[in-house]
């Protein structure tokens, strides 16, 4: 179980960075993070439809993390994605990525039905 989650708030660059967007970070980018070493899963939602106010993102991904220490994994990360040979199948950014913001989370409580 992860003991913490990585949240990405993100979306295209611009409107004409959308098929860019979805070939590099859509079809590689997120793979690529979660075959970091402690990484668990990520998952991408797409935003449906605003609820209340302005929806903060078009998108939000969630990686589930098996780390205690949020800056170790930041560590951690950073070295995964400095090394070429990390991940075999890994394309470089194409500049249709814009991050809207990125937090750490730690579970505080869950109610499940």
């Amino acid at each position: 179980m992860a003991k913490m989650i990585l949240v990405g708030l993100v979306e295209p660059e611009d409107p004409g960075s959308q098929e860019a967007f979805e070939a590099w970070y859509l079809g590689n980018h997120v793979e690529d993070t979660t075959n970091c070493p402690g990484f668990l899963s990520g998952t991408v939602w797409r935003l449906e439809r605003a609820f209340a106010g302005t929806a903060p993102a078009g998108y939000l991904t969630i990686y589930e993390v098996d780390a205690e220490d949020p800056k170790e994994a930041e560590k951690i990360l950073g070295r995964y994605q400095r090394d070429p040979e990390a991940w075999p199948k890994r394309l470089p950014p194409n500049g249709s990525l814009k991050i809207l913001g990125a937090g750490w989370y730690r579970l505080d409580r869950r109610f499940e039905k």
